[in-house]
């Protein structure tokens, strides 16, 4: 209870800063023939980070779902556990039935469920990328029968969204034909990463835990390399609590690879690797970030000394030159590269090369950081002043 006050507070503590980033536009649909209110959250800093995309969140049944995913988008980005996001929320109020009840004797969509459908990725999402700094990644957020609606996006020959967050579904009897039909092994085709949430909830009927319960079951049973399959339970006596404690639990799996390199990914995935293949990991996390999120962090020192040892004890620290280039390359401005290729020349017994980087990586750096005192030292310890 009182962790999940803490995170309210938190939530609610951030959420009374971005109410002057809120932007409401009525966007005129022709596929609808009417004129639909969005909702639209810039994160803190858009206007100065003219350079800078962001991933963007589209959240259905804006009423009582967007306050929330933007609090947590908020607060997940101030802690870097993911991306800061803009944030669509479509208003549907009394037009969600016509939006998003399916048609219950088949499970297909309604000439109308289409129509909205369509709106979305034809006019929202085009509307968003056309006015705002959107990067490639797009998350449709959806509950009840509008994530029921979310999941017939993966239909879509070439896809174009990213994470289809499913909270307390609502899926017609035929779910499993449904998802039998999408043919989700076509994802593998693509260059990109994809994530699909779904959650069960312990405060669902038992006719519809069984349903959730029958198709994570089938979901969890496919190994698609660039496809992310979350099969979530959320134990509780309230749908609305299970709604509340799914926005974050997806935000953080889906943005999982955003985070700095943690104990557990270490663990799994680092440790036993040759310290090529350490770099390249490393490389390759940075490089999908940029180009999923938009964010060009440089690199996190954090996770250059998690891979460090890795570098340093095996092969005799051969590549630890090719460590420096490789930080080089994703963080120029670190005086990290020089120092690990200095010290590549030193073991090296290269003096005059060694010292040429240390000096160089010392160049880079604030006399008031207390690191530069060990550069200085190396420097002194080559005798190159």
């Amino acid at each position: 209870m009182i962790k999940k006050s803490f995170t309210l507070i938190c939530i609610l503590f951030f959420f009374s800063g971005f109410s002057q980033k809120l932007i409401e536009k009525n966007l005129v649909s022709d596929i609808l023939g009417t004129t639909r209110n969005l909702k639209i959250y810039l994160p803190k800093g858009y206007e100065k980070e003219d350079a800078k995309n962001y991933p963007l969140a589209v959240v259905f049944d804006a009423e009582y779902l967007f306050d929330a995913y933007v609090g947590n988008s908020v607060l997940f980005a101030a802690k870097d556990k993911a991306p800061k996001q803009i944030v669509v929320g479509i208003s549907m109020g009394k037009t969600r039935k016509k939006d998003t009840y399916f048609n219950t004797n088949n499970g297909n969509l309604t000439a109308s469920n289409t129509a909205f459908y369509q709106f979305v990725r034809d006019e929202v999402i085009f509307y968003m990328e056309s006015n705002y700094r959107t990067s490639p990644f797009i998350s449709l957020v959806g509950e009840g029968t509008s994530a029921n609606l979310i999941s017939h996006y993966l239909s879509e020959s070439l896809p174009i969204i990213n994470s289809y967050i499913c909270i307390n579904p609502t899926f017609s009897d035929f779910v499993g034909q449904q998802f039998q039909s999408y043919n989700l092994t076509k994802f593998q085709k693509e260059d990109n990463t994809f994530y699909l949430y779904t959650n069960n909830s312990t405060s669902f009927s038992a006719k519809k835990q069984t349903k959730i319960g029958e198709l994570q079951t089938g979901l969890s049973s496919l190994k698609l390399k660039n496809f992310n399959i979350i099969n979530d339970t959320i134990a509780t006596s309230s749908s609305v609590s299970a709604m509340s404690e799914a926005i974050p639990r997806a935000i953080n799996k889906i943005f999982e690879i955003y985070s700095a390199i943690s104990k557990e990914e270490f663990e799994k995935n680092i440790k036993d690797l040759s310290p090529l293949d350490a770099i390249s990991y490393l490389e390759n996390k940075y490089l999908e970030i940029e180009f999923l999120f938009g964010s060009n962090l440089g690199i996190r020192e954090r996770d250059i000394y998690a891979v460090e040892s890795i570098i340093i004890e095996k092969e005799n620290g051969d590549q630890l030159r090719e460590f420096g280039k490789m930080i080089l390359k994703l963080f120029p401005s670190s005086p990290l590269g020089d120092y690990y290729i200095g010290r590549y020349y030193e073991s090296g017994k290269q003096i005059k090369k060694a010292l040429k980087y240390y000096k160089i990586g010392y160049g880079k750096m604030d006399p008031a950081d207390p690191n530069s005192d060990a550069f200085y030292e190396n420097i002194l310890r080559l005798g190159g002043m």
